[in-house]
């Protein structure tokens, strides 16, 4: 099931089979609120018509283009009692919100495009709220949050004060969602942003431009390059997954916290489920087209994982280390997917120089590679372990017992 959001797909005939989800779900809208009809709400959305239009691009159909008002209307209501019900958690006749693979296919259709501007959910979500309902952006976080896997949120206290209006759509309300925890959100507005929001398409070639904070040691080939995960390990690297994939209040760990330190490596550990592809690309190609100052968490999380994952053995490493969870797909499908996310992802800002910095002067020391090929081939397990000792013990006494004659020989 596909559910059209926006215009780019108003006339695919496939989509229509859903729309009579949108006509209940606008119903249930207008019930909010009385003397609430349609035309009142259409009236209002055309006074914002004008900048809603500057959104898209322009080769919207000309049919479209009158209509957009009414699209706007039920679209978004759709979004919004979607969001609204799913957070009340009342049982409703339909299975939209109840199944939970139909529900985690509409959160992933609502980010696919970024088809309806924030400001025009805020408008119809403010038409019908109550005194006592929650803060919108709360609902969005409540709803969205277990759609993704081990994509961290922030914590509700700190979305409090956020200024909605900021926002895009509903693609850069989720990213400022999945922001290291304790870090400061920028409420500076750009007045260009809003006539850009539903422009965002797929990325270029690929450049990486060298960041400033590159240490002087550190050569721009080897920012762009780092070893794969099995290379690393040979090379005495040692991996340890963090976090837990389902949401757990205790558990504080971003999905971007990758760390190394002294020849451990620690990364968040993930699950490869059927929205996450679709869930990075958008991310991805958000980060790579905004006009706003974004940090490229995403595009630098991508690029990261591509260079570890050289190939499906990295991918099996990884998933013996706990880090990779075996949710879908097999150990090359997965090699593939990473690969294709960190195609045509330009770097301007590199949120792991420090860790491929220490990584780099780890892999050049020639001790940590003999130390790691020593543990590797000779004390893999107890036993092996036991028996290197072994002959290690009998070589010694061996040499002992063939020097002591030779020393009484001299000592005469």
């Amino acid at each position: 099931m596909l559910i059209s959001i926006g215009p780019n797909h108003k006339n695919i005939s496939q989509l229509d089979s859903v729309d009579k989800y949108k006509f209940l779900y606008l119903r249930r809208f207008l019930k909010w609120k009385d003397r609430l009809d349609v035309e009142s709400c259409i009236s209002e959305l055309e006074q914002i018509k004008k900048v809603a239009l500057k959104c898209y691009n322009d080769n919207l159909a000309t049919d479209i283009v009158e209509n957009l008002s009414e699209m706007l209307l039920l679209d978004g209501c759709f979004v919004v009692e979607f969001i609204r019900e799913d957070y009340q958690k009342e049982e409703k006749e339909d299975d939209i919100i109840t199944l939970k693979w139909m529900k985690n296919q509409v959160c992933r259709d609502m980010l696919l495009e970024n088809q309806l501007p924030f400001f025009v959910l805020l408008i119809l979500y403010r038409m019908t709220v109550r005194p006592t309902e929650e803060n919108f952006l709360y609902m969005v976080r409540e709803t969205l949050l277990d759609t993704f896997p081990k994509v961290k949120f922030i914590p509700k206290s700190e979305i409090q004060g956020v200024i909605t209006e900021r926002f895009d759509h509903l693609l850069d309300v989720v990213h400022m969602f999945c922001r290291p925890s304790g870090e400061k959100v920028e409420q500076n507005m750009d007045a260009n942003t809003q006539n850009q929001c539903c422009k965002i398409s797929f990325c270029g070639n690929m450049s990486l431009k060298l960041s400033k904070e590159i240490p002087p040691h550190l050569k721009f080939w080897q920012c762009y390059h780092i070893p794969t995960a099995r290379e690393l390990f040979d090379a005495g690297v040692s991996f340890s997954k963090i976090g837990c994939v389902e949401e757990d209040k205790e558990d504080t760990t971003s999905l971007f916290d990758i760390t190394f330190e002294k020849g451990l490596m620690k990364i968040p550990c993930f699950a490869i489920e059927d929205t996450m592809e679709t869930f990075m690309r958008n991310m991805i190609a958000f980060e790579q087209h905004t006009s706003k100052e974004l940090y490229p968490y995403f595009s630098n999380y991508a690029h990261l994982m591509t260079q570890l994952i050289g190939s499906h053995r990295d991918v099996n490493f990884l998933r013996q280390n706990k880090i990779i969870l075996e949710d879908m797909g097999d150990d090359k499908e997965v090699a593939s997917i990473f690969k294709k996310l960190s195609d045509g992802v330009a770097l301007t800002e590199l949120l792991y120089i420090k860790e491929c910095s220490k990584l780099t002067q780890h892999c050049e020391k020639p001790w940590n590679q003999m130390k790691a090929s020593l543990k590797h081939n000779y004390f893999q397990s107890p036993w092996a372990g036991a028996s290197t000792m072994a002959a290690i013990t009998l070589l010694v006494l061996t040499v002992i017992q063939t020097v002591l004659p030779f020393t009484g020989y001299v000592n005469k």
